[in-house]
């Protein structure tokens, strides 16, 4: 009896095993829809359609984007959420996702328990910049403006819980100062008024950003991360004007419903991550300001653990309520 159950388990296993290898090779057989739970002109979309056209060369597979976004990520997320999990839907997301696990409790879905970690795709610092019209031309401009005037300085975001309202929230905590946050649905709008002057500040990303500091159209105050930005390197970091301590970054990844075969997930991370290792990509990124993140899917899974755990914490310390 025992032999004859060890040797049912094996060939069941192996049944397996073949059936598991039939998935890879087979997936996917018709279209795959990446979600983007933001507007349309952002760094999220951006990256999700190169990481579309790579993962559409690379599986012969139409990929398209679809822009789902609205409160903070949540609506589009939440679509996503809902999918099947058969690989054929995936997630755009990055930190606005995991700062939103402690800022938006009550969500209809919790990032870790209804999704699955693919791969990360990359990071860039972000880029305080002020409408010429403020007369804030640095940091320690804005800081003399805003203790004198507390309240009186706005900044705009693309929404709760995004990097760019991260950013600020953490700023003020930091520096100690009182500014009035803006949020809007998308970062193209927030970034749309600032250049219009109607809002005074904004942290955006450099990728995005960059462009419009060179052609004077906003003055750049400094960048967030540990050291200066390669693609402003006069500007200084925030550290450095005058906040000790301070970084924030924007990052990005992909994430599928929860339950998605793993044989799927591995496929795709790979395709991801061998595109990202490519040259050509990591130069192209460089000038745009963006590092590749190359990680197994379990490497993400910590990784994005750590960052709900980080931003729990400084969305405690700082007292950071929705708008």
């Amino acid at each position: 009896m025992k032999r004859s159950t060890f040797i049912a388990t094996a060939a069941l296993a192996t049944a397996w095993l073949a059936s598991a290898a039939a998935l890879a090779q087979s997936y996917p057989n018709r279209p795959v829809k990446i979600v983007v739970p933001f507007a349309t002109g952002g760094p999220a979309d951006n990256y999700a359609r190169f990481v579309a056209q790579k993962l559409q060369d690379a599986l012969g597979q139409s990929v398209v984007v679809d822009n789902r976004p609205g409160a903070g990520s949540v609506i589009g997320t939440d679509i996503a959420a809902k999918a099947p999990a058969d690989g054929y839907t995936l997630l755009m997301m990055s930190n606005t996702h995991t700062a939103n696990e402690t800022l938006i409790p009550n969500k209809p879905f919790a990032l870790m328990r209804d999704f699955v970690a693919i791969a990360p795709v990359n990071y860039s610092d972000l880029l305080l910049v002020a409408h010429p019209g403020t007369g804030i031309n640095s940091v320690a401009d804005l800081l003399a403006k805003a203790k004198a005037q507390p309240g009186k300085i706005n900044y705009a975001s693309s929404g709760p819980g995004t990097p760019y309202h991260m950013a600020g929230e953490l700023f003020k905590y930091m520096a100690k100062v009182d500014m009035v946050h803006v949020p809007y649905k998308g970062s193209s709008g927030a970034r749309t008024d600032v250049l219009g002057g109607q809002v005074d500040l904004m942290f955006d990303a450099v990728t995005t950003m960059s462009e419009h500091v060179k052609a004077g159209k906003v003055k750049a105050l400094a960048t967030t991360g540990k050291s200066r930005s390669g693609v402003l390197p006069d500007v200084p970091t925030v550290g450095e004007a005058g906040v000790a301590g301070y970084e924030a970054t924007i990052w990005l990844g992909l994430m599928a419903p929860k339950g998605t075969p793993k044989e799927v997930i591995d496929r795709l991370n790979a395709t991801i991550n061998q595109a990202l290792r490519q040259n050509e990509v990591r130069q192209l990124w460089a000038k745009q300001g963006a590092t590749p993140m190359v990680m197994s899917p379990s490497e993400f899974e910590k990784y994005l653990n750590d960052d709900i755990q980080k931003w729990g914490a400084v969305i405690k310390a700082a007292n950071i309520k929705v708008d």
